[in-house]
């Protein structure tokens, strides 16, 4: 959200296919540029680099749903601060083509500031993505493996060889949904990697090769990644545990989710009293991952972390004018869309708020109350011994 990012799909869905509140891009939009949950987001995952030991041939870095890649890429800038001479591998998962669109737009500046670079982005699920190597044998064979290498030395140069690759992504990045959940799926599991040619030969060694396995990171971020209202079972077996599985020795995995327990929950509570979509916590999420990992588990240290060291928090941007005795339509608008947002509330249940037009009451009154909204995170980490 891993969050938070959204799984969005590109292509319209039929009438009967069962409807996804991340699919609404318009509330997406809205609350990522009015909410600082990105920025808050790369500021913590920041704060695990410290504790990384890069080792040769690079340091290696995986993103359990780049989303628009804003986070992404000022985790980029912070390993470009503490690793400047570090070549460095990115691999992200991103199954939405506008997002993947978007995020190749922020790549120039990062490969002109950190020219040892090599950035993957690819359309598997969770379970493959890290390996860059579906499962199924058959879209193995069929793995669309594309590998660009940017020529030029200005950010200029990179940024019109990336737009160029229009054509590219719309083949790659075709999605159809699922009967049964409405989840996208790829149409073809592929694979784009790019990095600059005149860094080939010392990048030959940190470049993936299509058909060699490749499964070792140092550092793994999986923000808002799943459903809030999905089991920890689910989450632990299609999310956690195949991440935890892919790092290095010393490696590290960031797991962070939204709490509830703020302003934001408030809001809705005062229209669906008792609405909690965040029944599982992180201490339920890590031991849904030990019991999944079984054995294995003995390979990593898991650390819930009190909730001093685990709960960050972030805001909704407001000018202290702004919240008063009357709180302008625009701003109200901006707070209601971002709780239903993140306490991910599907339109067919809003219907019957909006005609009354209490939901702009309770959201003025929290505002009112607190001076502002926010929302909390909550966050786990799990690092694989280096024995």
């Amino acid at each position: 959200m891993t969050a938070s990012t959204p799984r969005i799909q590109d292509k319209a869905q039929s009438s009967n296919t069962p409807f996804r509140f991340y699919d609404n891009r318009q509330k997406y939009l809205a609350f990522v540029n009015t909410c600082n949950e990105k920025a808050a987001v790369a500021r913590r995952a920041a704060l695990e680099l410290s504790h990384i030991h890069a080792t040769p041939p690079a340091l290696r870095l995986f993103d359990a749903g780049m989303g628009d890649a804003t986070v992404l890429a000022r985790l980029m800038r912070s390993v470009h601060h503490q690793f400047p001479q570090v070549p460095l591998l990115v691999v992200a998962k991103e199954i939405s083509l506008e997002d993947v669109r978007l995020g190749l737009e922020k790549l120039p500046d990062r490969l002109f500031e950190h020219p040892a670079t090599v950035f993957v982005v690819t359309n598997l699920t969770y379970a493959e993505a890290p390996r860059l190597m579906s499962r199924d044998l058959q879209s193995a064979t069929a793995l669309n493996w594309q590998e660009v290498r940017l020529a030029g030395s200005s950010t200029h140069e990179y940024e019109e060889q990336i737009e160029e690759l229009g054509p590219t992504l719309a083949y790659g990045w075709q999605t159809t949904p699922s009967p049964k959940t409405g989840n996208p799926s790829y149409v073809r599991p592929s694979v784009l990697v790019i990095y600059r040619e005149d860094h080939k030969f010392l990048l030959d060694s940190v470049i993936p090769k299509p058909g060699r396995i490749f499964e070792s990171y140092d550092f793994i971020l999986a923000s808002q990644p799943w459903r809030a209202r999905m089991s920890a079972t689910f989450k632990a077996e299609k999310v956690l545990a195949p991440l935890t599985r892919s790092l290095a020795p010393g490696g590290r995995l960031l797991a962070i989710q939204s709490r509830g327990g703020d302003p934001g929950l408030e809001i809705i509570q005062k229209l669906w009293p008792g609405e909690n979509p965040f029944q599982v916590d992180r201490h339920q999420l890590i031991a849904a991952l030990k019991q999944e990992l079984g054995r294995d588990g003995r390979d990593f240290q898991i650390n819930a972390l009190p909730d001093e060291k685990s709960v960050f928090r972030y805001e909704m941007h407001t000018l202290p004018s702004e919240i008063g005795d009357r709180i302008g339509t625009s701003t109200l608008f901006a707070a209601w869309n971002a709780a239903i947002y993140v306490n991910q509330i599907e339109d067919e249940r809003l219907d019957t708020v909006a005609t009354t037009g209490a939901y702009l009451e309770a959201t003025q009154q929290v505002l009112q109350k607190y001076g502002g909204l926010w929302f909390n995170d909550e966050t786990f980490v799990v690092s694989r011994r280096r024995t």
